[in-house]
């Protein structure tokens, strides 16, 4: 019984060594190219949002925001929509009938790919929006997501935005 005991010991540590090692998070599995493809993928989607609702309008986000269940919106620290259904309605029926133009820039952008078809984006960005009255309104803030590749392309899984207030914006690093 005696040799049997250490034996036992022996046998649950290697198990417990294999457990741990099984469980290696493979976010380090990209390789370079890999993470460079990822980089200039997710860089392209960006861009193209930037001319995309400057050009066409805030109904352009929906091609960007992933139709999901998953998909979720904060800002300022809130829950802003449960859903894209919330978003899409939202976007539609009331922003899209209160704004006639946004041009939106981005600045010191981040992209760290965490696998092949998911990367986290941060970024500075600028909005001018003009009112169907021609009012423009300037804001300035901070944007992270999650993008995640569709059949779509890339989209945004779920985003936060975060605005610098008016008095503070001029002082933000562009």
């Amino acid at each position: 019984m005696r040799t049997a005991l250490p034996r036992i010991k022996l046998f649950g540590l290697v198990g417990l060594i294999l457990l741990i090692s099984s469980c290696h998070n493979n976010t380090d599995s990209l390789t370079a190219a890999q993470r460079s493809i990822v980089m200039d993928s997710v860089q392209l989607m960006v861009d193209s949002i930037a001319k995309a609702i400057s050009h066409e309008g805030p109904i352009a986000w929906l091609r960007y925001f992933e139709n999901s269940p998953d998909f979720y919106m904060a800002s300022e620290g809130q829950l802003a929509f449960t859903n894209n259904d919330s978003l899409a309605n939202f976007l539609k029926n009331t922003y899209a009938k209160s704004v006639s133009k946004i041009e939106l820039s981005w600045n010191h952008v981040r992209i760290d790919p965490f696998t092949g078809k998911i990367a986290g984006v941060a970024a500075i960005f600028h909005e001018d929006i003009t009112d169907f009255a021609g009012r423009k309104t300037a804001s300035d803030g901070y944007f992270t997501g999650i993008a995640h590749q569709t059949s779509q392309g890339w989209q945004f899984q779920n985003a936060h935005w975060s605005i610098i207030p008016t008095e503070k914006s001029n002082t933000i690093k562009q």
